[in-house]
C-alpha cells in the first residue's frame, strides 16, 4: 500500500469501523481511566472474558482515588480468574501516582504517561489516542498481524525492534483528524476479519493489501516459535486442624502469584519422598492421606502438574514463617489464584 492512498484507505475503515464495530462497554466512554483499566484487563484475556470484569471493577472503583485507597487484596478478589496479576498491582501502583503526582489527571504526552507503573508503549498509545484524541501509535499482536499484511512486512514480530517499523508505519497512515476510531478500527479489523486465518473477502480495506495482491497474507506475520514450557510437577496439601480450619501459606512477594494464599505445596516428581522434602521444605510433619485431585495449569512460561492431597498435620510448632490457619469463611473471602480454585472446587465435594 502506498502512503499517499492513505485519505482514501482512512475513509473506507472508519467507515468500516463505525458500521459493523462490536458494542464494547469501554467504547462507550472517554474517561482516560476507564479506558486504561480496560486495555490492561484486555492483555493476554478474551473480550467476552473481560466485560463483566470491566464492569464490576468501574462499579467497585468508580474513581481513580477510591482505587488507589482501596485494599490490595480488595482489589484483586476483583480481579480473581483473570489471571496475570501483576497486571492489577501495577495498574493500582500508576493510579496512586497519577493521585499523588498528577492531581488525579492523567498525563497527555506519551513521555509523561510512559513513566506511570504499568504502562507501556500500546497501553500509552491507546490512552493517549482513545481517551484524548491524541494521534499516537498503539501497536499490539492485532495491529502487528494487520500492518504485516497490509504493508507486505517480513520481519520478525517476536523481535522487540521490530515493533518499531510497525510503529512507524502506524504514525504514516493513521487518521489525525480521529486516531481514537482508527486505532480501535484497526484492532477491530485484526480481532474480526484479519485474524490468524484471514477473512479476506470481508475485508473493508483489501484493496490495500499488498500480501493479498502476492497471495501470501496466510504467511504472515513472521514470528519465530516459542521454546517448549517447563512441566512441574505440583503435590499440594490440604491440611484440616480438628476444629476445622484449613493450614494455608502465603506465596513470596515478587514471583509467580506473588502474595497469593494457598495449601502448603512442594514442586518435585518423587511420589516415594513427598512427605519427608515437605518436613525439609516448611518443616510441616504430614500423615499423608487419600489423593483428590489431578490437573493441569498452564501459566505463560510453565505448566503445573498439580496433586492434591488430604493430611493430617502431625507437628508444627510453631508454624513456620508466612503460615496461618483460615476459617471456611475466611478462605472465600481471599482473593484465590486459579489454581487455588480450582483446589477449592475439588475440596467442596468433600467438605463445603
Amino acid at each position: 500500500m502506498q502512503i499517499i492512498q492513505k485519505k482514501e484507505f482512512n475513509e473506507l475503515l472508519l467507515a468500516w469501523y463505525h458500521r459493523e464495530k462490536r458494542d464494547l462497554p469501554w467504547r462507550h466512554t472517554s474517561n482516560p481511566y476507564y479506558i486504561w483499566i480496560s486495555e490492561v484487563m484486555l492483555q493476554q484475556t478474551r473480550v467476552d472474558t473481560v466485560i463483566p470484569y470491566y464492569e464490576r471493577f468501574i462499579s467497585s472503583f468508580p474513581t481513580m482515588e477510591c482505587l488507589a485507597d482501596a485494599e490490595e487484596e480488595h482489589v484483586l478478589k476483583h480481579w480473581e480468574g483473570l489471571g496475570y496479576y501483576s497486571r492489577v498491582r501495577n495498574l493500582q501502583a500508576g493510579v496512586k501516582e497519577v493521585v499523588e503526582n498528577y492531581g488525579s489527571v492523567i498525563p497527555q504526552t506519551r513521555s509523561e504517561i510512559l513513566n506511570l507503573k504499568g504502562i507501556g508503549p500500546y497501553t500509552a498509545g491507546a490512552v493517549l489516542s482513545i481517551a484524548y484524541g491524541v494521534p499516537e501509535h498503539a501497536v499490539d499482536g492485532n495491529v502487528m498481524r494487520v500492518f504485516s499484511r497490509l504493508f507486505l512486512i517480513e520481519e520478525d514480530i517476536a523481535l522487540p525492534k521490530t515493533k518499531k517499523i510497525f510503529e512507524q508505519r502506524v504514525m504514516e497512515v493513521i487518521d489525525e483528524t480521529d486516531p481514537s476510531s482508527f486505532n480501535q478500527a484497526i484492532m477491530e479489523l485484526g480481532a474480526t476479519i484479519c485474524t490468524p486465518k484471514p477473512r479476506c473477502l470481508l475485508c473493508p480495506v483489501r484493496e490495500f493489501c499488498d500480501a493479498f495482491e502476492e497471495g501470501v497474507q496466510e504467511s504472515l506475520p513472521i514470528k519465530t516459535k516459542k521454546m517448549k514450557k517447563k512441566v512441574v510437577s505440583i503435590h499440594s496439601f490440604a491440611i484440616q486442624e480438628p476444629g476445622g480450619q484449613w493450614l494455608l501459606r502465603k506465596r513470596p512477594s515478587g514471583g509467580l502469584l506473588g502474595d497469593f494464599w494457598e495449601f502448603p505445596q512442594i514442586e518435585t516428581a518423587n511420589q516415594d519422598t513427598i512427605q519427608q522434602e515437605m518436613k525439609d521444605n516448611t518443616g510441616l510433619i504430614l500423615d499423608l492421606n487419600e489423593e483428590y485431585v489431578h490437573f493441569k495449569h498452564v501459566f505463560s512460561h510453565v505448566t503445573w502438574e498439580v496433586t492434591g492431597h488430604f493430611a493430617i498435620l502431625q507437628d508444627a510448632s510453631p508454624l513456620p514463617e508466612g503460615y496461618r490457619f483460615f476459617s471456611e469463611e475466611e478462605l472465600r473471602a481471599i482473593p484465590q489464584s486459579k489454581p487455588m480454585s480450582k483446589i477449592l472446587a475439588a475440596l467442596g465435594k468433600y467438605f463445603f
